[in-house]
């Protein structure tokens, strides 16, 4: 670009002025200074933009022709510069989240935040715990959801809300009308569960301690949907969170499982790297987030 704002701006204050002296004072520069800045302007591009009749500068036909558009074009970069300096606008965001949150919360909160005035773009990555916390530690994403505990030094975990677990099979298993599972049902069921590096089987593990080396896993997949269709096909039970599951509850096409004993609850946190400047559209999306 071969202009400046500040030749800009002089060009703007002498034509207010009338007069190089009193538009370099309202500019905080010496005379010569603005001077310099309007000659440079002015012989950049062979142009003459005033009469010069004495110390008295007046706009010629020239002047008064780009006096608007550089009014505008300044006018435009003030609003730019107070917004940067508020961190008021919200702008595009990566986001990444874990298979529950991406499927059944992040989408809503997605809608949300795309119908701000300026309509920003996000995009959103699902995966697993330990490649969403991969991905932002890389600065490939500017925030991620989880729902697994994590340690990390470079990044923040900062609680977002409480969720549980739910053991869950078909109407039709011989465990639907049990009641309370005991241990040796939990030891003698065949278990259809998250692959390794989830969070909900993070979670699982954590609440089924003592018992892991007993169970008897018959499938681990990724997809909580694919879960839920195995175990509706009386593959076995499974156990997910409890978003996952509610509408199949109401539905009846799965039922609940009562572990009273065994402790499934956890929350989901957000991710950030700890270097990451907390822009307006980062603390947007968390507010968002907590309104569910």
């Amino acid at each position: 670009m071969k202009y400046s704002f500040r030749q800009l701006e002089v060009f703007l204050a002498a034509a207010h002025f009338q007069n190089i002296t009193r538009a370099a004072e309202s500019l905080a520069m010496s005379q010569s200074a603005a001077s310099s800045a309007l000659k440079e302007l002015e012989s950049q591009f062979d142009i003459q933009l005033f009469d010069r009749v004495g110390k008295r500068l007046q706009l010629n036909e020239l002047g008064r022709l780009y006096r608007p558009k550089a009014e505008a074009l300044l006018a435009q970069a003030r609003e730019l510069e107070q917004a940067f300096s508020k961190h008021t606008e919200v702008g595009a965001l990566k986001v990444g989240a874990t298979l529950t949150i991406g499927n059944y919360l992040a989408v809503g909160v997605m809608a949300e935040y795309m119908s701000s005035p300026n309509h920003p773009k996000v995009s959103l990555e699902v995966a697993n715990t330990s490649t969403i916390a991969r991905r932002v530690r890389d600065f490939e994403l500017d925030i991620g959801l989880i729902e697994g505990e994590l340690q990390a030094s470079e990044l923040e975990v900062i609680p977002w809300r409480e969720d549980r677990l739910v053991a869950f099979c078909s109407p039709d298993h011989p465990l639907a009308g049990k009641g309370e599972l005991t241990d040796d049902d939990l030891r003698a069921a065949t278990w259809i569960l998250r692959e390794q590096g989830s969070g909900t089987r993070q979670s699982f593990e954590r609440g089924m301690h003592g018992l892991l080396p007993d169970l008897n896993v018959l499938l681990e997949l990724e997809h909580t949907e694919a879960i839920k269709r195995a175990v509706e096909a009386n593959l076995g039970i499974g156990c997910l969170s409890e978003v996952v599951l509610a509408d199949a509850f109401k539905r009846g096409s799965l039922v609940p499982l009562a572990i009273p004993h065994r402790q499934f609850d956890r929350h989901f946190y957000f991710i950030l790297h700890k270097q990451k400047y907390r822009s307006a559209g980062i603390d947007r999306w968390m507010t968002l987030c907590r309104e569910l």
